[in-house]
């Protein structure tokens, strides 16, 4: 095996001081990260800032605290790999203590990234100006586009510099087509695997396109009364998440279709089971909230319908794994 081929082995482009374009995006990176560590540090020590009066965010103050030093943690996670993949010391990371929480952000991060400007443009078309807003108090409305807007700058400057990273370490992971690759990519066990996870799919799938027929069974009364137009657009964007999930992760693993490029059919793996597990593991993490108000309450089908999202999107990720793994030991 040649030095260059080895999956931990920094290519001699990226192994010294970082380029003009990865020193902008890794600030930029940093930067959209303070606004909302800036919110969250606020709340937990007591302020209301951006949180109308009324807010069922103030009934729970305890839970406040603990979920919002949660996701102070989480983004400055953010930060951290931005520091990573602009480092010569972060291409001797071992790979999974990477790839792991990059593909926790992707997926996390994505959703947010297709859905907040699809209701920000259906907000402009019809000129409704609660869109892209619940319709309670819950939070001002300058929060959502601070906190999205980042999100948002955070999922561009993070994602480009996780492509620059993979193609100089591992950019022959991903070369040739689908028909090229050997069958020691995907063993039987993955594409059991993969079966499974589409299998998993159904509950969800079929869960989400009663929401998008008009259906409101699974949904909390409360929620199925709100129900608006950023409401089926949201579903429609995690269905489509979880069908290319689906297919692509089968693409991969069956090796087919033959022609496809290996790189444009893993990137779209990554992200849609990225996007489906981890939103799939949030939703379910929220909805074990104690809820008092029967009107609010999560129900059965809807816990049902994120849990299936969870599993079908770790299984399916567990697939790609298993691929980049052996794809790295073959070239």
């Amino acid at each position: 095996m040649t030095q260059t081929a080895h999956p931990l082995t920094p290519a001699p482009s990226a192994a010294h001081r970082p380029s003009l374009l990865r020193r902008v995006l890794r600030v930029l990176a940093v930067v959209a990260c303070l606004p909302y560590i800036s919110l969250k540090v606020v709340w937990v020590a007591g302020g209301e800032i951006g949180i109308p009066a009324g807010s069922e965010l103030l009934e729970h103050r305890t839970l406040l605290a603990v979920a919002n030093s949660v996701s102070v943690l989480a983004d400055a996670a953010v930060i951290v790999l931005a520091l990573l993949l602009t480092q010569a010391w972060g291409l001797r990371v071992r790979a999974w203590l990477l790839a792991f929480p990059m593909w926790a952000a992707t997926g996390l991060l994505a959703p947010i990234m297709a859905g907040y400007p699809a209701q920000l443009a259906i907000a402009l078309l019809t000129g409704d100006e609660r869109a892209a807003a619940p319709s309670e108090p819950f939070l001002d409305d300058w929060v959502f586009a601070v906190v999205y807007g980042g999100f948002i700058l955070q999922g561009l400057s993070l994602g480009t510099l996780f492509a620059l990273y993979a193609r100089d370490r591992w950019g022959h992971v991903w070369r040739g087509r689908l028909g090229e690759l050997s069958a020691r990519t995907s063993g039987p066990g993955v594409r059991a695997a993969a079966l499974a996870g589409a299998v998993a799919a159904l509950v969800p799938a079929a869960v989400e396109l009663l929401w998008l027929s008009g259906s409101a069974t699974g949904l909390s009364a409360q929620r199925a009364a709100e129900r608006d137009t950023d409401f089926y657009v949201l579903t429609a964007i995690q269905l489509a998440f979880l069908v290319t999930a689906v297919v692509f992760t089968l693409f991969l693993v069956l090796r087919r279709p033959a022609r496809l490029g290996v790189r444009p059919v893993l990137a779209v793996a990554w992200v849609s089971t990225g996007a489906v597990g981890c939103w799939g593991a949030y939703m379910s993490l929220v909805s074990l909230q104690p809820q008092a108000d029967v009107l609010k309450q999560v129900t059965a089908l809807a816990r049902l319908s994120y849990a299936g999202e969870m599993i079908t999107g770790f299984l399916l990720a567990a697939c790609v794994a298993f691929f980049l793994r052996r794809r790295s030991a073959e070239v």
